[in-house]
């Protein structure tokens, strides 16, 4: 049995729960691969007491199809990958090339990440190498207790 607590630690997360539920039961999809899990590009997130670290799987997108926004606390990952098919003139000229089983992606995608209040939009770096898009993010310091003196 699944343990659920009575009473949810945020509001949001638990209607994001429900909506899943939902868009589950009834067929739904959010996602670009039509999967309710996952969406490409795959993403990891992860965090360390000085940044947000988030890696982007990207083989096969040329990183200058890649757009990368910060906004209100938003980061939005957007571009393009482009798929060669087989054409009529890569086979014979007197036969049609046909594709029997096409499973990669291919088209526009765009990936939305809500970020922390704590980070700083103007320490963001973005590193593309062999597929993998590296996008780190700088927390700001924490403002100091200070004593402050009555006169």
């Amino acid at each position: 049995m699944l343990y659920r607590a009575q009473f949810p630690r945020s509001v949001f997360e638990e209607l994001d729960r429900l909506q899943r539920d939902m868009q589950q039961a009834f067929g739904f999809s959010p996602s670009i691969r039509g999967r309710i899990r996952g969406g490409f590009p795959a993403m990891n997130i992860g965090s360390t007491p000085t940044s947000v670290e988030i890696y982007l799987f990207l083989p096969g997108v040329d990183p200058k199809q890649i757009e990368l926004n910060v906004e209100k606390g938003v980061l939005v990952v957007a571009g393009e990958r482009r798929t060669e098919r087989p054409t009529a003139e890569a086979a014979q000229s007197d036969t049609k090339a046909i594709v029997h089983i096409d499973e990669r992606f291919s088209g526009r995608f765009r990936r939305v990440v809500t970020l922390p209040e704590d980070i700083d939009p103007d320490q963001i770096d973005a590193r593309y190498r062999d597929g993998l898009l590296h996008i780190c993010i700088q927390r700001r310091k924490p403002a100091e207790a200070r004593q402050i003196t009555i006169q």
